[in-house]
């Protein structure tokens, strides 16, 4: 079960959840990946629906990284429900759970 106040969000893959987490380390990781500048411009690729298969991948894969996993990605629902886990993994990163 994941644990939204560590920021950390649910992604089935093969029919198994992972946890997925973005500590800092992971993100200027990530940042450097994508070829972002900054953090905000990173993040606005997703909240503007900016971005590519390619960011979406790189930004599960440093999620599961972060999680403790490194799994090959298949994702149960296909890409509309990577985007949306990947939506939830910013989302936990960047606030604080109600």
């Amino acid at each position: 079960m994941v644990n939204p106040y560590r920021g950390e969000a649910e992604l089935v893959v093969g029919g198994r959840a992972y946890v997925m987490r973005l500590p800092l380390g992971v993100l200027a990781e990530l940042e450097a990946e994508m070829k972002a500048d900054t953090l905000m411009e990173m993040v606005q690729r997703f909240e503007t629906g900016a971005f590519s298969a390619r960011d979406l991948v790189l930004l599960l894969k440093a999620g599961l990284r972060g999680g403790g996993s490194d799994v090959e990605l298949d994702v149960d629902g296909g890409p509309i429900v990577a985007a949306q886990a990947a939506a939830r993994l910013l989302a936990v990163t960047f606030a604080i759970p109600e």
